[in-house]
């Protein structure tokens, strides 16, 4: 009943997110009144505006978060997405903030994760606020889209809303599959560090390491180092890498810069953390060359050597004993970022742990493996979400995609995150559809219109339903 409204607005539907895509929300240093940043704070404000205009009550929550709203009633159906994105990467065929339309796709950072979906959702919320008060018919529940400026880092924006907001009785986050996302895998991200003071004397010296990668839940696309030379042959240590290089099959640029330094350039391909095997993890066969080098004069770093000997280019876990599954999936491990700063080598990972296994087990295994000279901390711990697949809110939101759709799919498990779990009765709910290329956290990130619109109806019915 309301897909002729929505195909009514399309137009509006699709200029008001070529909007929102060209604010570059990636978070940055804070400003007064902007925890997040600039371009975050720009984004609310945006869609805050956006929404006032389209009838609706709003609120900016300090800068951390906001909400758009509408309906009366004590209960509160919270629907829970985020305006925040990861860095763009390089190489895309449109620039990443254009907003660009081609071949039915709106491109664009963001696109699908998760800027495509909040709009979908507010156009839904218009269009049942319309029908409602056009057929006075008066809803048990008020509506509230919540919107997150922190996501795609530690959720801050979430937590400041649950500290000072309600809580909603019942909701979805638009922020991953369709049909419906009964489960989301755990959590964990170990940070491995050692104090790196080689003497004058080594061989080779790690001057610097780096791949500007953050958050930790993308796979590392490209990760450099410049390695300092003492007392050996540069040209004969350049010829052992690149025969390495070469038979790995590795994608790594040697640069020499002068008689007694040079520079090493990873490349990889980009992708979510949920997903590394989609991608290709440049910091990963970086250390691998690196350990293989510096093994061959002398200059082993132990951090290096762990890594090597129990983590390699594998995303599951295997080689330290953690590759767990169950109905959720495979248990994945993302090698997201290294550094040296201060003498300080650290490496970040980030695990996506099936939802039975315990976290301890996880953790203990780390500790009883790592070397003496390495430490191992854990942070950006979320446990995992579980609703019934029987519960009233699966089924519902189940019901309504395969209606739309003429489909006949069950409720699925992710390895993703989403703000579901923040909130007791929550699922996440699209928009990606079921066979369709995760797009997340990619080069050449997109929605396809045709799904924009196809979402908006989905949602619309969802609200009216729940």
């Amino acid at each position: 009943m309301f897909d002729e409204i929505i195909e009514s607005k399309k137009i509006e539907i699709i200029n008001s997110l070529q909007e929102l895509i060209k604010i570059p929300s990636v978070n940055e240093m804070p400003e007064k009144g902007m925890p997040f940043g600039k371009h975050p704070a720009e984004a609310l404000e945006k869609i805050l505006e956006l929404g006032r205009n389209l009838g609706f009550k709003t609120k900016n929550l300090d800068g951390f978060c906001g909400y758009i709203e509408f309906g009366e009633g004590e209960k509160l159906l919270g629907i829970i997405g985020h305006l925040d994105v990861v860095p763009e990467g390089e190489n895309w065929t449109y620039e990443p903030f254009s907003a660009t339309i081609a071949d039915d796709k709106i491109y664009g950072r963001g696109a699908i994760d998760d800027k495509g979906p909040v709009i979908a959702s507010l156009y839904a919320m218009k269009t049942v606020k319309d029908f409602c008060e056009n057929n006075n018919i008066k809803l048990n529940k008020r509506i509230r889209l919540i919107l997150g400026l922190n996501e795609e880092n530690n959720w801050k924006c979430i937590d400041y809303y649950k500290q000072k907001e309600e809580i909603p009785n019942v909701g979805f986050s638009p922020d991953a599959d369709f049909p419906c996302i009964y489960a989301e895998k755990g959590i964990l991200s170990p940070i491995l560090e050692m104090k790196y003071l080689p003497n004058s004397n080594t061989n080779i010296i790690l001057k610097t390491i780096d791949c500007n990668n953050n958050p930790l839940n993308v796979v590392p696309k490209i990760s450099s180092c410049v390695l300092s030379v003492n007392s050996i042959d540069i040209d004969e240590l350049v010829t052992l890498m690149e025969n390495f290089i070469k038979q790995n099959n590795f994608k790594i640029e040697v640069l020499k810069l002068d008689s007694n330094n040079l520079k090493l350039i990873s490349y990889g391909v980009q992708a979510h953390s949920a997903h590394p095997d989609l991608g290709v993890n440049s910091v990963s066969r970086l250390i691998i060359t690196l350990n293989y080098v510096l093994n061959k004069y002398d200059s082993s770093i132990p951090l290096f050597e762990f890594f090597n000997t129990y983590i390699g280019t594998e995303y599951n876990g295997h080689r330290l004993g953690i590759d767990f599954k169950d109905e959720s999936g495979n248990l994945t491990l993302n090698v997201g970022n290294i550094s040296l700063e201060n003498n300080l080598l650290k490496i970040g990972m980030n695990l996506r742990i099936p939802i039975n296994t315990d976290f301890n087990i996880i953790k203990n295994t780390f500790i009883e493996k790592i070397y003496d000279s390495i430490e191992c901390n854990f942070v950006g711990e979320k446990a995992p979400l579980y609703v019934p697949k029987n519960s009233q809110l699966v089924m519902t939101l189940c019901k309504i995609f395969n209606e739309k759709t003429n489909s006949n799919l069950g409720p699925i498990a992710i390895g993703g995150a989403t703000y579901a779990r923040a909130f007791p009765n929550c699922v996440s709910f699209g928009a990606n559809l079921p066979g369709q290329q995760d797009m997340c956290h990619q080069t050449d990130e997109f929605i396809s219109i045709h799904n924009l619109i196809l979402a908006t109806k989905i949602y619309a019915q969802a609200i009216f339903e729940l």
